[in-house]
């Protein structure tokens, strides 16, 4: 169909468009690729420029990205849904297979040109904001829970899949959500408010959280001095310069390090199939993880010099379409009814970051790591390289990936165990 072809041709073009316009305003260089493409995304989704599911249809989809095609087909048949709701429903589909190439094939990209051993001597204060943002997102949902939780419906339940969007993403809080047998209507609500809220949220770490927490807390440069401060800061700089990209002598090492990636990632999503549905995406980030940090000790591959820019393009890629995902509008129809479990989510989220920020502070971790696990734990993996990307440092993409891994493998059972508790 003509409408997604010319979908798929905006998400994979738009990044290109954005990366030439940065190259040539330094205002928008100042800004970036991937905070524009977040914006770009988030007009398109919510203008009627891309079509996007209603309340109805978002009811039919619960935890899923779209419905099988029977499914759509049978719901029309039946009058439940319209005919246009098809055209939606496959570009749902478009959408989850460009996130589900863009993601696997960027992060081993991003790691190529990574060094492994420069990290070891960062991961003491990555595990330390590990447990501090744990810790503070616990506090926040007892908090929250007693606050907000008298004028909610299913409250334990909500609270225990808070516990997990927040430690894993989506996936722990279906896994949360189906373990407590939550209520549907509950379960789409708090899922709508927390991508409301989480698309805010993440605008605001990818935009002035450095600056403000820089108030607070020290500089990544100052704490990691000891790594080589200057090695550290000219990485820093060059994470969003792809003007080797687009040479044409760098086109040899574009194809190379684009197929070890590849390769990379038909090897993990071909182990994930060893597994249930619900943890293949857990199994796929571990897998490419540990195989493009393996990757990257071959000095061969470490030294392509066009990996790094050419995983932040795919980054670009994937923001655009995420954040046309999100649709503003669905926060409107029974607001008022359940206002607290709005209010319980927003408290969450930035309740947990005041809290971290402090915790931070107070054990001397620095604002980037702060912020990177903040976003691994909030968003989940996949968000890492887009939120480093916006605060132009790379060196701690290696820290959000391990810290957002550990949630993942914890935030079921804690979720889980939390609700049960309350």
């Amino acid at each position: 169909m003509l409408i997604l072809v010319l979908l798929a041709l905006f998400y994979f073009l738009v990044p290109f468009l954005l990366i030439y316009l940065c190259k040539i305003s330094p205002f928008l260089k100042r800004i970036g690729a991937v905070v524009l493409a977040y914006a770009i995304g988030l007009i398109a989704g919510n203008t009627g420029l891309i079509p996007t599911p209603g309340i109805v249809f978002r009811s039919f989809l619960k935890a899923d990205s779209s419905l099988p095609k029977e499914t759509i087909n049978n719901l029309i048949a039946t009058g439940q849904l319209v005919h246009h709701d098809y055209l939606i429903n496959q570009i749902l589909v478009l959408q989850d297979i460009i996130i589900s190439i863009a993601i696997p094939v960027a992060i081993p990209l991003l790691l190529f040109s990574l060094d492994l051993r420069k990290w070891l001597k960062l991961a003491k204060g990555a595990v330390l904001s590990l447990i501090l943002a744990m810790v503070s997102l616990i506090v926040a949902v007892f908090i929250g829970y007693y606050w907000f939780g008298p004028k909610i419906e299913e409250a334990p339940k909500v609270a225990g899949m808070l516990i997990g969007v927040y430690t894993g993403g989506t996936p722990n809080l279906a896994a949360i959500g189906s373990a407590l047998n939550v209520n549907p209507n509950t379960f789409i609500l708090t899922h709508t408010y927390d991508l409301i809220i989480g698309t805010v949220a993440l605008l605001f770490l990818m935009t002035v959280a450095q600056r403000l927490f820089h108030t607070f807390l020290p500089r990544f440069g100052v704490v990691h001095k000891a790594e080589n401060r200057m090695q550290l800061e000219g990485e820093d700089e060059n994470i969003e310069n792809f003007d080797k990209l687009f040479q044409r002598k760098g086109l040899p090492d574009v194809f190379r390090a684009l197929g070890i990636a590849i390769i990379i990632f038909a090897i993990g999503g071909g182990l994930s199939f060893l597994f249930d549905k619900e943890n293949r995406l857990l199994v796929v980030i571990l897998t490419i993880t540990t195989l493009g940090l393996i990757a990257s000790m071959n000095k061969r591959i470490n030294k392509i010099q066009n990996s790094f820019p050419l995983g932040m393009y795919f980054i670009i890629v994937f923001s655009v379409v995420i954040s046309s995902m999100a649709n503003l509008s669905n926060m409107i129809d029974n607001f008022t009814s359940t206002i607290n479990i709005f209010y319980y989510v927003l408290f969450v989220v930035f309740g947990s970051m005041v809290i971290h920020v402090g915790l931070s502070k107070i054990f001397k971790v620095d604002a980037d790591t702060t912020i990177i696990a903040i976003t691994a734990l909030t968003y989940s993996p996949p968000f890492v390289p887009t939120v480093a990307g916006a605060i132009k440092n790379k060196n701690v993409i290696i820290s959000g990936l391990a810290i957002g891994i550990l949630g993942y493998a914890f935030g079921s059972y804690l979720g889980i165990v939390l609700g049960r508790l309350l």
